[in-house]
């Protein structure tokens, strides 16, 4: 999982670096520079209404009695959305919008859930009830 991470550190920051300079050669600097401080922007605004949406419907199934564990798995994708879309590069912010976005949310909420279900079934998931 270290090495993982480490290799996701080292390549993410290059092919964005990459997609800025090539976009950058097509569009001009200036543009370029406006292009990400607009999907940065957009991003936000888009990723705090649907974060704002998804807490409502988590309120209202604590108010019935429910669980809101398909409100919390949609939460964890809109504020991975969210840090993708803060975060500078085109390649993120396409990663980002589409995280956060509700049509194509559940293909990912289904990766987390089989994600979750896996890590629950080789046991290494831990629950801890402090007394």
């Amino acid at each position: 999982m270290f090495k993982a991470l480490v290799a996701l550190m080292i390549i993410v920051p290059a092919i964005e670096i990459w997609g800025v300079i090539t976009v950058g050669k097509i569009i001009g600097a200036w543009e370029t520079v406006a292009l990400l401080l607009l999907t940065g922007f957009v991003g936000a605004f888009i990723a705090r209404r649907e974060a704002r949406r998804v807490w409502e419907y988590a309120q209202v199934q604590l108010r019935q009695g429910q669980i809101p564990g398909d409100s919390i798995v949609e939460g964890i994708c809109i504020f991975a959305g969210g840090v993708l879309l803060m975060s500078p590069g085109f390649f993120t912010d396409i990663v980002g919008f589409l995280l956060v976005f509700p049509l194509t949310r559940p293909f990912f909420k289904a990766l987390v859930l089989a994600y979750i279900r896996k890590k629950i079934a080789n046991g290494q998931v831990h629950m801890f009830k402090r007394w």
